[in-house]
């Protein structure tokens, strides 16, 4: 007989409390597993959705380690944690998920990239510096990248002339080709601790050209077959080199004459699975906990197209925050918004997401414009 996990003693731990812990508290509730979630504020999103909340820091060695030792598998919502800790941990029999090993190779880029290129996985070619260097010998434009610390856009730039390396961090980072890409694509694969794999359909990201973000995900991504089953070969090929358990979402660059080529991954539900939630029969936030409590996994089969929209923070407001427009929204056809609990908003901070769902996917895009022309994330006048 399996070990009990409803309604039960069991507990699943969840480093970070953010929007992503939030959704993955979804399904604990649904399911009744009790959940300790980590993070140093307590105004956290996934604050009141958790069986108990601790206050820490989960770059902490000691904080994660106390925290650990309480329950019976951990999770993660987030790279940036101690994984010495993670490492520690495991050693004592704790099941972590993903893996300190999976971690120590996927949070530094430069470690990251040089994975790609030991395991013949396509990717962009690229050198490693140790701070930048102004005779780098690669020609303009390129891609600037920050080995570590870098999301949601920061960590990335354009690099133009000699002169944009002036003002950059003095720390490890990737100078990387600037590709002709077509489409920006990705794929999420699913992995059990048994070894049984999924893969979501491919979807097509479209970015916001100022903050580097992404505006949209579509499912399916506008592509004919033989590249969308290119693009999961080449996810599955990744996900079997890193050997993890739990979700791994990886991006991919489709270039003009039709290559892939991997960008970067993440190890954790990711923005390009939101749509899921409306979209699929297993959404990505229950599947992340089949895998890490090792459940046979879910369909990953769309139910209908769905566009994903993300609410950030308006340029020019930081301060309580106020959804301008939401109620015009809501009364749009196949509209759902999810409101992540920040309670204080700023330019082009994370705060929420817009799935829409029509049978049509170019419907449900001209949709997903109208929602991010109507709804505004302000502040208080």
């Amino acid at each position: 007989m399996s070990t009990p996990l409803f309604s039960s003693p069991f507990t699943l731990g969840i480093l970070g409390g953010g929007q992503l812990g939030k959704m993955m508290l979804y399904t604990t509730r649904k399911w009744d597993i009790a959940t300790y979630v980590m993070d140093k504020d307590d105004t956290a999103p996934a604050f009141e959705g958790c069986t108990v909340f601790f206050e820490g820091d989960i770059m902490d060695y000691q904080a994660v380690m106390e925290f650990g030792e309480q329950v019976d598998v951990l999770t993660i919502e987030i790279e940036n944690v101690n994984v010495q800790a993670l490492q520690d941990l495991e050693d004592k029999g704790i099941a972590v998920s993903p893996s300190a090993r999976v971690l120590n190779l996927i949070r530094n880029k430069a470690v990251q990239k040089q994975f790609y290129l030991d395991n013949n996985i396509p990717t962009a070619p690229f050198q490693i510096h140790a701070t930048p260097e102004l005779n780098h010998g690669k020609n303009y434009p390129f891609i600037w990248k920050s080995a570590e610390g870098g999301y949601d856009g920061k960590g990335v730039k354009v690099i133009r002339q000699e002169s944009d390396l002036a003002d950059l961090p003095q720390v490890e980072c990737i100078y990387e080709d600037m590709i002709d890409f077509e489409l920006e694509l990705a794929v999420i694969v699913a992995r059990n601790a048994s070894g049984e794999m999924k893969t979501y359909p491919v979807v097509e990201m479209e970015f916001h050209p100022e903050a580097n973000q992404v505006e949209y995900v579509i499912c399916p991504a506008r592509i004919d077959d033989t590249v969308s089953q290119k693009a999961r070969e080449i996810a599955l090929q990744v996900s079997a080199a890193y050997d993890h358990v739990g979700l791994l979402a990886v991006e991919m660059f489709l270039t003009k004459n039709g290559d892939i080529l991997v960008n970067e991954v993440a190890p954790r539900p990711h923005n390009s699975g939101h749509y899921s939630i409306e979209g699929s029969v297993t959404d990505q936030f229950e599947q992340h906990i089949r895998c890490v409590l090792d459940l046979p996994l879910g369909n990953t089969d769309s139910t209908v197209a769905a566009v994903m929209v993300n609410l950030v923070g308006e340029e020019g407001h930081t301060g309580n925050v106020i959804y301008d427009g939401i109620e015009e929204i809501l009364a749009m056809p196949g509209v759902t918004p999810h409101i992540y609990g920040k309670k204080q908003t700023r330019p082009f901070r994370k705060m929420g997401h817009v799935t829409v769902v029509d049978k049509d996917v170019a419907v449900a895009r001209e949709i997903a414009a109208q929602v991010k022309e109507r709804i505004r994330v302000v502040t208080e006048e």
